[in-house]
C-alpha cells in the first residue's frame, strides 16, 4: 500500500505541476534540498516539488526500491544521481519539459571504452556541495578529473562564488591555503603568492583565461563573467606556456561563463559598507530547432564609497559570450569590457632600513591623499574553436587578446620612515599602456598501443606583448600611519607613454598520457621548446637591449590508483623566467643571461570518499635568481621552497560542508650575493598558512544556511636580512544566507561579515618587500533573484 500510495502521490504532484509551464533545468543552480529517506518515489516526489518541475512516471519502476534521501546543497543533477543512485533508473526530459524516468541504458556489462577525444567546452561537473568541480583545465591536456591530475588541483565553481558575495578572483582565492594575497585591500592591483613565490605583481596579465595566457586583465579579474577559478599548484610552463611575468609557483585559470543549457535570468543586487551599491545582470539563451547557438550575457555596475576612508569606487563590467555547438564542431566567442575608478586609492608600505615594523593600524584608515584617483580600463577578446576531425581526433584554436590602460595621480608607496607611523611618500602622474596578443593551434588525439591507451595532445603557440609606460614626480608627501595629515594636490604634468618593452613568447610542446588496467596507472610525459624574444627601449624609441633565447622545457607525471577512491601521484615540473639583462650600474652592464629554470618535485595522495575529498601533497620548489654583488651582476641566488599542503572539501555530513587546509612551507635563500642571507627566510613566506571554511544547513529553518570561516598567516619577513617581520595574524568570518520563493521566483538572501573581530594586521608581503593592510570589519549584502 505504501508503494501505491507512492505513486499516486508523485502523479497527483506531476498532474499538477503540468498545469504549468513546465520549471526548466538550469544544471548550475545550487540550492538546499532536505528530503527524508524513504521509498523511491515517494523521495522522488518531494525532490520534484522542492527543484519545481514535473514529473511523472509508472509506478513499477520504483516498487521495492528505496531512497536514501537528500540533505544538503546540490545543482539538480547532483540531486538526481544521489536519490537515483543504485536503482538502475535514469531521469530524463520529455519535449514538452517534464521529467520522467526511464530504466538505466548502461549497465555494467555493456560499458566500453570510446575513443572520442574529450570535449574542452564541457566542464567537468560540479563536486558533492557545488563549492568545487571534479575536474579542472590542464593547459594543453584539457579538462581532467581532479584523481587523473597528477598535479594538486583547486576549482572554485560560480555557486561558491556568489555565496562568498566574491566581486575579484583575489576574493575567490581566499578559500585557498596555498594562496595568500599580496595585493592591497582598496588598491588596484590584486597580487598573490602560491607556494611561496609572487603572482601577478608585474604589468602584463599573468592570469590565464580559458587555459591562454594574454587575455586576462592585468591588474583585476572580476568574477561577474567567470564561471569557475582554478588553480594549478606548482611550475605550468609545459601546460599552459611561459607566464609572462615569469611566475612559478602555480596558474590561476578564469573560466568564462559561457550560454547554459537552459534559459537563465538572474539578478543580483548587493551592498558593501559604507556604501557601495551593486547590481549584476547574467542572461543566458539559446537559439535555433536544436538550440545549436547560444548567448551569455553579464552586465554590471558598482558604485559608492567604501568602508575605507575617503575612498570611493566605481566599477562597469560588461561580457558577451557567443557560442556554437555542433556535433562535431564548437566554437565560440568571449568579448569583455571593464573600467574601474577609484579615489583615494590604497597603498602598500615600505619600510626604511633599521626601522622595526610598528603595529598595523585599523583597515580604514587611509594614508592616501583625497585628491588622489586611478584610472583602470580593460578590453579582452577570445575566440576558440574545436572540431572532431574523427572520432578519436579533435583540432582545437585560440586567437585574442587584450589591452589596458591605467592612468593614476596619487602619492606613491609610502615609506615608514620610523616606530611612530611617519611616512614618506612621492606623488606622480603615472600612465601605462600594454597590448597583448596570442594564437594557438593544436590537436588532441586517442588511441591504443596494445594493451596501452594514449591521449596525446601537440600545441604550437605565440603570445606577444608590448608596454609604453611615463611617470613624473613631484616633491616628496609626509603623513603618519595612524593619523594621515591632508596635504595639497600638488601640480604635475600628465606624462607621455613612450614604449618601453615588447616580448613574444612562442613554443611547440607534446604531451603524451599513457594509461594502462582501466586507467588505474596512468603516465603523463612532455616537452616544450619556448622560445623567448624581449627588447627594452629607451625614450627615443631605440633599443638598449635584446634578448633572443630558447629552452625545453619537460613534465613527468605520474599515477597510481589501487584503489577506486585512492590516486597517488608524482610529477616532475620545470618553470621558466625570462633571463635578467644587466643593470646600468653593474660593471658588465647590458650583458643577457639565459633564461632561468625553475624545477618541482611533487608527491601526493588524493582521496575521494564520495561527498568528501582530501588531498595530501609534498613539494619542493628551487628557483635561480640574478643578484648585483661587487659591482658586478650574476646569476647566483637561489630560492628554494619546501612545503606540505593538505587540503579538504566537500560535504562532511548531510548539510554539512568543509573546505580549507594548511600549509606549511620551508623557504630558504640557499644561495646569495650576500653572505650573511644565506639561509634566511625568502621575504613575504610564512611558515604556516590556514584556512577553514564551513557551511551548516539549519534543520529548524528549511532554506537557512549558517556560514564561518577563519584565515591564519604566521610571521612574514620583510627584508631578506630577516631584520624585519610581520606579526602573525587570524581573521573571522560569520555569515548567513536564505534560499526561498519570492512571488515564486527562485531567491537567495546573503549576509557576510568579514572580519568579525576588527582585526587591525598587516596581510602580507609582495617580494620587493610592501607590505599591506588588512581589511577591517565590513558587512556584505546580496540578494539573487532568477526570473
Amino acid at each position: 500500500m505504501l508503494v501505491i500510495r507512492s505513486a499516486l502521490l508523485s502523479l497527483a504532484l506531476a498532474g499538477a505541476a503540468l498545469a504549468d509551464v513546465p520549471a526548466q533545468w538550469d544544471r548550475v543552480t545550487v540550492r538546499a534540498y532536505h528530503i527524508d529517506p524513504g521509498p523511491l518515489g515517494a523521495t522522488l516526489s518531494s525532490f520534484a516539488v522542492d527543484a519545481g518541475i514535473a514529473l511523472s512516471f509508472l509506478p513499477a519502476l520504483t516498487e521495492g526500491l528505496t531512497s536514501p534521501g537528500l540533505s544538503g546543497r546540490y545543482s539538480p543533477q547532483e540531486a538526481v544521481t544521489r536519490l537515483l543512485a543504485g536503482s538502475g533508473l535514469d531521469m530524463v526530459q520529455r519535449s514538452d519539459g517534464s521529467y520522467t524516468l526511464v530504466p538505466g541504458q548502461v549497465t555494467l556489462s555493456d560499458i566500453t571504452v570510446s575513443a572520442t577525444a574529450p570535449r574542452a567546452s564541457d566542464l567537468p561537473p560540479l563536486y558533492a556541495g557545488g563549492q568545487a568541480a571534479t575536474g579542472a583545465r590542464l593547459g594543453m591536456l584539457g579538462n581532467t578529473d581532479v584523481m587523473d591530475a597528477p598535479f594538486s588541483v583547486s576549482t572554485y565553481t560560480a555557486a561558491l562564488i556568489q555565496d562568498q558575495q566574491a566581486t575579484t578572483v583575489g576574493n575567490v582565492l581566499e578559500r585557498d591555503s596555498s594562496v595568500r594575497s599580496t595585493g592591497q585591500t582598496g588598491g588596484i592591483v590584486d597580487s598573490f603568492f602560491i607556494r611561496g613565490f609572487p603572482v601577478g605583481e608585474g604589468n602584463l596579465g599573468e592570469l590565464a583565461f580559458d587555459g591562454v595566457y594574454g587575455v586576462a586583465s592585468n591588474y583585476r579579474v572580476f568574477t561577474d563573467y567567470a564561471e569557475r577559478i582554478e588553480v594549478v599548484k606548482g611550475p605550468g610552463a609545459l601546460l599552459y606556456g611561459m607566464s609572462p611575468n615569469s611566475a612559478v609557483g602555480g596558474v590561476i585559470n578564469v573560466v568564462p561563463k559561457r550560454s547554459l543549457d537552459e534559459d537563465l535570468t538572474r539578478y543580483t543586487a548587493s551592498y558593501t559598507q559604507d556604501a557601495q551599491v551593486g547590481n549584476h545582470l547574467d542572461i543566458s539563451r539559446r537559439f535555433g530547432d536544436e538550440r545549436r547557438f547560444g548567448v551569455r550575457l553579464n552586465g554590471s555596475l558598482q558604485n559608492g564609497d567604501t568602508v575605507i576612508d575617503q575612498q570611493s569606487r566605481d566599477v562597469g563590467i560588461g561580457a558577451l559570450s557567443l557560442d556554437y555547438q555542433g556535433e562535431r564542431l564548437r566554437t565560440s566567442l568571449d568579448l569583455i569590457s571593464q573600467q574601474e575608478q577609484l579615489d583615494a586609492a590604497s597603498r602598500p608600505f615600505l619600510i626604511a632600513s633599521g626601522v622595526d615594523v610598528p603595529s598595523a593600524a585599523n583597515g580604514r584608515t587611509n594614508v592616501s591623499q583625497d585628491w588622489g584617483w586611478s584610472r583602470t580600463r580593460d578590453k579582452s577578446a577570445l575566440l576558440s574553436g574545436e572540431y572532431d576531425l574523427t572520432d578519436a581526433v579533435t583540432l582545437f584554436a585560440h586567437a585574442g587578446g587584450g589591452s589596458s590602460a591605467v592612468a593614476r595621480m596619487s602619492d606613491q608607496t609610502p615609506t615608514v620612515i620610523n616606530a611612530a607611523g611617519d611616512t614618506s611618500s612621492v606623488p606622480g602622474y603615472y600612465r601605462f599602456n600594454v597590448q597583448r596578443y596570442t594564437v594557438d593551434a593544436g590537436a588532441r588525439l586517442r588511441f591504443e598501443t596494445g594493451p596501452i591507451s594514449h591521449s596525446s595532445t601537440v600545441q604550437v603557440s605565440r603570445y606577444r606583448d608590448e608596454l609604453s609606460r611615463g611617470i613624473i614626480s613631484g616633491a616628496p608627501v609626509l603623513s603618519n600611519l595612524y593619523h594621515p595629515v591632508d596635504r595639497p594636490k600638488p601640480a604635475i604634468a600628465k606624462p607621455a607613454t613612450p614604449k618601453v618593452s615588447a616580448s613574444e613568447l612562442s613554443g611547440v610542446a607534446v604531451a603524451d598520457t599513457l594509461s594502462v588496467l582501466d586507467q588505474r596507472v596512468q603516465v603523463t610525459v612532455g616537452l616544450r621548446q619556448q622560445r623567448i624574444q624581449s627588447s627594452n627601449y629607451n625614450s627615443a624609441g631605440v633599443a638598449t637591449s635584446t634578448y633572443d633565447d630558447a629552452k625545453i622545457t619537460p613534465l613527468f607525471g605520474a599515477v597510481l590508483k589501487p584503489w577506486e577512491h585512492v590516486a597517488f601521484y608524482y610529477n616532475y615540473l620545470e618553470g621558466l623566467s625570462k633571463g635578467d639583462v644587466a643593470p646600468s650600474n653593474a660593471v658588465n652592464a647590458g650583458e643577457v643571461f639565459a633564461p632561468y629554470v625553475s624545477k618541482q618535485h611533487e608527491v601526493g595522495v588524493k582521496v575521494d570518499y564520495g561527498t568528501f575529498m582530501s588531498t595530501l601533497a609534498l613539494f619542493q620548489i628551487h628557483k635561480p635568481s640574478g643578484e648585483l654583488a661587487a659591482g658586478r651582476f650574476s646569476v647566483q641566488g637561489e630560492q628554494r621552497n619546501r612545503g606540505l599542503e593538505f587540503n579538504v572539501l566537500g560535504e562532511v555530513a548531510h548539510g554539512t560542508r568543509l573546505l580549507g587546509g594548511v600549509t606549511l612551507l620551508d623557504a630558504q635563500l640557499t644561495k646569495t650575493a650576500i653572505a650573511t642571507n644565506s639561509g634566511n627566510t625568502p621575504v613575504g613566506v610564512p611558515d604556516v598558512q590556514a584556512n577553514l571554511w564551513a557551511e551548516w544547513d539549519t534543520s529548524w529553518v528549511e532554506g537557512l544556511t549558517l556560514t564561518t570561516g577563519a584565515i591564519y598567516t604566521a610571521s612574514q619577513y620583510v627584508n631578506q636580512a630577516n631584520t624585519q617581520q610581520l606579526d602573525a595574524w587570524t581573521r573571522f568570518d560569520i555569515g548567513a544566507r536564505y534560499s526561498t520563493r519570492i512571488a515564486d521566483r527562485p531567491t537567495i538572501l546573503r549576509a557576510t561579515v568579514q572580519n568579525l573581530f576588527d582585526r587591525e594586521y598587516w596581510s602580507g608581503v609582495a617580494s620587493y618587500g610592501a607590505f599591506s593592510q588588512g581589511s577591517p570589519r565590513t558587512l556584505l549584502l546580496s540578494a539573487t533573484v532568477d526570473f
